[in-house]
């Protein structure tokens, strides 16, 4: 049987209340919180699971893809899978080694619900014309597509944002306006919603579009509940931009 995080956390909290240990007042607080929480996605009637795919490639940024999969991966009933063009182990910037599929036998699982592309560093972005075609792809058959910092210059490159609204990181703008002009670019929001793509600035950004997509679909109390949960500060607003450059 799994058993993810919050469930072991709950248990464990709950062996040490009922060991007689005492809690601070703070503690039980929380404790008595985390029972109270409203019904999560899984449980929800009529809410089914969802799968997210991660696509990866040397160099990405560690929290791109990490900090949206630690919240989006508070839903119960979550799968979560990574791969890659060739599969196999694919290193961060930071040098954090992620096992990932190939592209090749993660499409053969049929429809993916959620996609997320992290972004990198422009010295890795220079990818080969497969990994572009693995992302058109993916995209295409999502449900839902999420980007992280300048991951939506690597779909920016596929066209599948043409017309569309769309922000990255603070740095990349002006390169971004540039190469591909007919991105309706969004120099101010920590995210951007257009149809199924929801795009966030840099880095820290993707956590909080991660927890405003939760807020979307499963409603704003899913979303705190998490954010309490992993003990992150939530920026709620999308277009509260503290990072942005005028």
């Amino acid at each position: 049987m799994t058993v993810n995080r919050r469930t072991l956390l709950e248990t464990l909290s709950l062996s040490v209340l009922a060991a007689g240990t005492a809690l601070t007042s703070s503690a039980a607080f929380a404790l008595s919180s985390s029972e109270q929480a409203p019904e999560t996605a899984s449980t929800h009637e009529g809410r089914t699971a969802h799968d997210l795919l991660v696509l990866l490639f040397p160099g990405f940024e560690t929290i791109d893809a990490m900090g949206p999969v630690e919240m989006l991966g508070n839903l119960e009933g979550l799968t979560i899978r990574f791969a890659s063009v060739e599969g196999g182990i694919v290193k961060s910037a930071q040098g954090v080694p992620v096992l990932t599929e190939a592209w090749s036998d993660a499409r053969k699982a049929g429809h993916v619900d959620w996609l997320l592309v992290p972004g990198a560093a422009p010295a890795y972005l220079n990818l080969p014309d497969a990994f572009f075609s693995m992302v058109k792809d993916a995209a295409e058959g999502a449900s839902e597509v999420m980007t992280v910092c300048t991951g939506s210059v690597l779909l920016a490159r596929t066209g599948l944002l043409d017309g569309k609204a769309a922000t990255s990181n603070k740095n990349a703008i002006g390169m971004a306006l540039s190469r591909f002009p007919k991105v309706r670019w969004v120099g101010r929001a920590r995210w951007v919603e257009d149809g199924k793509f929801t795009t966030s600035s840099g880095l820290t950004a993707g956590t909080d579009m991660a927890l405003g997509f939760v807020a979307k679909r499963f409603g704003v109390e899913e979303a705190r509940r998490i954010a309490v949960f992993t003990e992150y500060r939530w920026n709620e607003d999308p277009t509260d931009d503290p990072f942005a450059k005028d």
